[in-house]
């Protein structure tokens, strides 16, 4: 069985009770579960990681280096995840950035991410289905 990256940065583990006037009600474990629901069908297993250090999420993605892709939710490691950003490059599969909530329409030291570049796709501004969004891109851009 196949293997999908999800990966989750800082303070993403206390989804469902974190600012859910921002990022909403979801848990993370919904949303592990809603993505592995949409990836089911391509026999392919999510496998979560949320950290709140970058260096575990650097590990993390040496670690799967073989899986499929990705799905990368980096926090506010977005905005100076230089390692984060480096392991990312030297990721040889597509990923997807995504963010819970719309960046630009929030404070201006979120509007630049210095991961985008390297992505396949950012969705941003969709909540937790904007997790399922990209799982179903990577569904598309993966060959079989």
């Amino acid at each position: 069985m196949s293997e999908l990256l999800l990966l989750n940065g800082p303070n993403l583990g206390i989804l469902g009770r974190r600012e859910p006037e921002i990022y909403g009600t979801a848990t993370l474990a919904d949303i592990e579960k809603s993505v592995a629901a949409e990836v089911a069908p391509r026999n392919w297993r999510v496998v979560p990681v949320q950290r709140e250090s970058e260096g575990e999420l650097i590990h993390a993605i040496q670690d799967h280096h073989d899986s499929v892709g990705a799905i990368v939710n980096p926090g506010a490691l977005m905005i100076a995840g230089w390692s984060l950003r480096d392991a990312l490059a030297a990721y040889p599969r597509p990923w997807m950035e995504v963010h819970l909530s719309n960046v630009w329409a929030r404070e201006a030291f979120r509007h630049e991410s210095v991961l985008a570049p390297l992505a396949a796709g950012v969705i941003v501004g969709l909540g937790a289905l904007g997790y399922v969004l990209a799982a179903r891109a990577l569904l598309e851009v993966v060959p079989d």
